[in-house]
């Protein structure tokens, strides 16, 4: 009988176990928090190369697949990437996720990405009227925010339809909170999330990138937002599962729930398990890196390559990593440069 490989950690300990694999830079909408480049950086990665990353990860212990972009339903293969890895479910990989603003997932969409192979969706909406969606979209009006909105409503009946079950959570709604902008759409937000059998995923403002002039005075925390929210419907706090990004409430009514990732408020690197390579074939170690950390894996990803070059490349890089810049936020890392959260996958 084979020896099992043995699965490397980081620095601190922590195991390889989500890849979040960004297909694009590219988005259709403007965000705030996030200001995509609107163009492809050179180089992008081909699905023979994706595909080899994916199975690389895989061999080191990675279960868990998030397609990020940009907006990753502007790319074309798409479909294909997630059909072509699915025999890595042998090896280990045992969910593929993806994050999409929605807005372009048609019903014809929904069942191509369900009969591929996709197991969860999260759409992204930061407001529950046009106005705020506007402001949380960078479009120019209320009336362009209306339209965001149909479409992203549109969507969670074409993934519902699709099979993307909300009670099994297989369809979730993430939406960035910042203060002065859209805090005032907590209620109405989750009142939209309990109507829809959603979970509702509140992310706080965060400092990714170095475009969205980032002041911790407009985070709104963790903390505040599931008061507030607990206040018109009452919360009970759920375990956090290892790993998790996110600390899960439910309603008492027994009508949903809520989620939060508090990267700013209360930090979760101690047991961060996430690789993210760009669209180009970067690989980073943390949301919050710096551009010059990140591993070229292209060099390893020529027609006369080695799988197990790959491997051993990404395998350094994980042994090497120390990276727990949200709890050293406040501490030595003011000022840094951040990769931008478009190009990283957010």
């Amino acid at each position: 009988m084979a020896t099992p490989k043995a699965i490397p950690t980081d620095g601190l300990g922590r195991p390889l176990g989500v890849l979040r694999l960004s297909l694009t830079a590219r988005c259709n909408l403007a965000c705030p928090y996030c200001l995509p480049d609107g163009q492809e950086p050179p180089g992008l990665l081909t699905l023979e190369q994706r595909h080899a990353v994916v199975q690389a990860a895989v061999a080191l212990g990675a279960h868990s697949l998030r397609l990020t972009g940009g907006e990753p339903l502007l790319h074309s293969q798409l479909e294909s990437l997630i059909e072509t890895v699915q025999p890595l479910r042998a090896q280990g990989l045992r969910d593929i996720a993806l994050t999409s603003n929605g807005t372009l997932l048609s019903a014809n969409r929904a069942r191509a990405l369900r009969e591929a192979g996709l197991d969860r969706l999260t759409l992204s909406l930061d407001g529950a009227d046009g106005a705020s969606v506007a402001r949380m979209a960078g479009l120019s009006d209320a009336k362009a925010g209306e339209r965001t909105l149909e479409a992203v409503l549109a969507a969670i009946g074409h993934a519902r339809d699709a099979g993307f079950d909300p009670a099994a959570g297989a369809l979730k709604l993430n939406a960035v909170i910042q203060r002065g902008l859209n805090d005032d759409q907590l209620l109405p937000l989750a009142e939209l999330c309990r109507g829809q059998g959603l979970e509702l995923r509140l992310i706080e403002y965060m400092d990714v990138g170095n475009r969205n002039g980032w002041n911790p005075a407009d985070v709104v925390s963790a903390g505040a937002m599931v008061e507030h929210i607990s206040s018109r419907w009452p919360l009970e706090p759920l375990e956090r599962d290892l790993h998790s990004t996110a600390r899960r409430w439910r309603h008492r009514d027994g009508t949903g729930g809520i989620a939060v990732v508090a990267s700013v408020s209360q930090p979760f690197c101690g047991d961060c398990n996430r690789l993210r390579v760009t669209a180009d074939g970067v690989a980073y170690t943390c949301l919050f890196a710096a551009p010059s950390s990140g591993l070229d894996l292209k060099p390893w990803l020529q027609p006369s390559s080695n799988a197990m070059d790959l491997e051993q490349a990404l395998t350094q890089l994980w042994r090497s990593r120390h990276d727990r810049y949200s709890e050293e936020r406040q501490a030595s890392t003011a000022g840094r440069e951040h990769a931008e959260m478009a190009y990283l996958g957010g």
